[in-house]
């Protein structure tokens, strides 16, 4: 191991308490999988939201095209 800390504050005098918070929230997302840190994009191909059908834009005929599959 070496001897130098992975901590430093630099600024401050935290108390134990908010140096233990600290550490748990740095260790609780390095230990997260890299998966989760961003999300995987969907090519569009797969993408199935274009297949759900927007609402009819108002203009002549709307009502015709509200019937319509």
């Amino acid at each position: 191991m070496s001897a130098r800390p992975h901590l430093r504050v630099v600024r401050g005098n935290p108390d134990d308490e908010e140096l233990a918070a600290l550490t748990a929230v740095v260790a609780a997302l390095a230990s997260r999988p890299a998966r989760e840190a961003g999300r995987a994009r969907r090519s569009a191909w797969a993408d199935r939201s274009r297949l759900v059908r927007g609402l009819p834009q108002p203009g002549p005929g709307a009502w015709r095209a509200s019937s319509l599959p």
